[in-house]
C-alpha cells in the first residue's frame, strides 16, 4: 500500500518589478499556487491569478518544471483563475500584454512548484503524509448562464435593459467540488475547489485583485492554513450575476457577497468531505494533442452583427468596438481553415476525474462530459495548459453573441467543442 503525500505553496506575482511587496494598487496578492501530490506518481496542479497564462509562459514553465523536478510533462496542469483585475496577459480585444508581468508570472509558477517539491522531498512524514478528502458542494446563487436571449432576438453581452431579457440560452452548473489534503494531526496541507463562473469582481472598483474566487481562496487559507487553489470550470457561458448586464438586474450579487457565498460553499464541502482511497485507485493521467481548425467566417455578416449590437447597446463606443473586432477578423482572415493543435488532459483521482480543457468551454459542453463520463464524479478545469478562447457548442454558434463573434477570442470552428467532448470521453474511458 503506497503512502499518499502532498505539499503546496503559493508565491506572490509581483505587480511592479521594483518590489515584491503588495502594491498600493492591490487589494490582495496575485499569486501562483501549486500543489504537488504523490500517489504512485507525482501530479502537479498550478493555479495563477491572471486572466490567462500565455502560451510562451506555459511552455517555458512546463519545461522548467519537468527539468527541475522530474514531474512528467503529462502530469502537469497549469491554469489561470481568469481574474479580470490583473495586469493583462492577453493581446486581443484591446488588451495589451504586460510582458514584464508575464516574466514575473513565469518565475512565480516555477518558484511555487519548486517550493512545494522541496517540501515533499525534504519534509517530515508529519508534514507531507496526508489523507485525501472529497465532497461535492454547491453554489447556485453567485452565477448564471449569462447568454440571455433578448426580445430583439440577439444574445446579450452587456448594457442591455433587464426588461428585455427573455431567458438564458443554456444551462448553468452550480456544483462546487472540494478536495482537501489533511495531515495526520488534522491540519490542512491544501484545499482545492472548482466552479464554473467567470471570475469578475473586486471588492474595490479599479483595484488589482485576484477576483472573488481568489479572494475566497485567501480567506479560506486564513481560516484553515495550508494553500488553497481555485480551478475554473466550464465557465465560458456563465458570469457572476453582477459582472455584466443592466444595473437594474435585481439578481446581481456584489463581489463581497460572492466571496462570502463561495467561502461558505467550500466550508460546507470541508465539513462533508469523506476519504478517497487513492492507494486502491491510484492517480493516473493522460495528456494528448487535440487538433482543431481556425474558423471560417463571412466578413459582411460578422460586421453587421457587431455593428447592430454596438450601435444599439453601446452607441458612444460603437466605432471603437467595431474597430477592435474588424481588426481581429482582418488578422484572422489569411489563416481561416488552418489546422492547429492544443492539449486535452484527463486526470484520475480514485473515482474522481478532472478534464483539463484549453479555453473557456461553454457549460453545455462541460455538462455533456460530466453526464457521459464513466466516473462517478467528473469536473472540468478550464484554461488548462493553453487557451484557444471561447469554446462554444453548435447551438451557441447559431445564436451568435459576443462570445462567438469571429475574433481571436473565439478562434475555433463550430464543432470544435463537440469534438473536444468526444476525445475527452475517450481519454476518460482509457483511465
Amino acid at each position: 500500500m503506497s503512502i499518499l503525500k502532498a505539499a503546496a505553496a503559493a508565491v506572490s506575482i509581483a505587480v511592479e518589478s521594483s518590489s515584491e511587496k503588495l502594491s498600493p494598487r492591490q487589494e490582495a496578492e496575485l499569486r501562483a499556487s501549486a500543489l504537488v501530490l504523490e500517489a504512485g506518481q507525482r501530479l502537479c496542479l498550478v493555479s495563477c491569478d491572471t486572466l490567462v497564462v500565455p502560451g510562451h509562459v506555459l511552455e517555458q514553465a512546463t519545461r522548467r518544471i519537468v527539468t527541475e523536478t522530474g514531474v512528467p510533462f503529462s502530469n502537469i496542469l497549469i491554469t489561470a483563475t481568469h481574474t479580470h483585475h490583473a495586469p493583462s496577459t492577453l493581446d486581443v480585444l484591446g488588451f495589451h500584454r504586460d510582458e514584464d508581468f508575464c516574466d514575473r508570472l513565469l518565475e512565480s509558477i516555477v518558484s511555487a512548484v519548486l517550493e512545494a517539491t522541496r517540501t515533499l522531498d525534504q519534509g517530515s512524514p508529519e508534514q507531507v503524509e496526508v489523507e485525501f478528502l472529497f465532497a461535492e458542494s454547491q453554489e447556485a446563487s453567485v452565477g448564471t448562464n449569462s447568454r440571455y436571449l433578448l426580445k430583439d432576438g440577439t444574445t446579450a453581452w452587456y448594457a442591455y435593459p433587464w426588461e428585455d431579457v427573455i431567458r438564458p440560452t443554456g444551462p448553468f452548473d452550480p456544483d462546487l467540488p472540494v478536495f482537501a489534503l489533511r495531515r495526520k494531526n488534522g491540519s490542512l496541507a491544501s484545499v482545492v475547489f472548482n466552479h464554473s463562473v467567470h471570475n469578475i469582481g473586486a471588492l474595490t472598483q479599479g483595484m488589482l485583485s485576484p477576483g472573488f474566487y481568489g479572494l475566497a481562496a485567501q480567506d479560506l487559507e486564513r481560516r484553515h492554513g495550508g494553500t488553497t487553489l481555485f480551478l475554473p470550470g466550464a465557465f465560458g457561458s456563465s458570469h457572476n450575476t453582477g459582472a455584466f448586464g443592466s444595473t437594474q438586474n435585481i439578481h446581481a450579487v456584489p463581489a463581497a457577497e460572492c466571496v462570502h457565498r463561495v467561502t461558505a460553499a467550500v466550508e460546507k464541502g470541508l465539513c462533508d468531505a469523506q476519504p478517497v482511497l487513492l492507494d486502491l485507485d491510484p492517480v493516473r493521467v493522460l495528456k494528448r494533442p487535440f487538433a482543431y481548425r481556425i474558423r471560417e467566417f463571412d466578413e459582411a455578416e460578422e460586421e453587421a452583427a457587431v455593428k447592430y449590437w454596438a450601435e444599439k447597446y453601446n452607441p458612444e463606443g460603437a466605432e471603437s468596438t467595431m474597430k477592435v473586432f474588424r481588426d481581429m477578423r482582418a488578422d484572422m482572415a489569411p489563416v481561416q481553415g488552418e489546422e492547429r493543435q492544443t492539449w486535452l488532459q484527463a486526470i484520475r483521482l480514485g473515482d474522481i476525474a478532472l478534464v483539463g480543457v484549453p479555453g473557456e468551454m461553454f457549460c453545455a459542453l462541460g455538462l455533456e462530459i460530466r453526464r457521459r463520463s464513466p466516473f462517478r464524479y467528473t469536473y472540468i478545469v478550464g484554461l488548462a495548459n493553453d487557451t484557444i478562447g471561447y469554446i462554444g457548442d453548435r447551438a451557441g454558434y447559431d445564436l451568435g453573441g459576443y462570445q462567438l463573434w469571429a475574433g481571436w477570442h473565439s478562434l475555433s470552428a463550430p464543432g470544435t467543442g463537440e469534438a473536444m467532448v468526444e476525445q475527452a470521453l475517450e481519454m476518460l474511458g482509457e483511465l
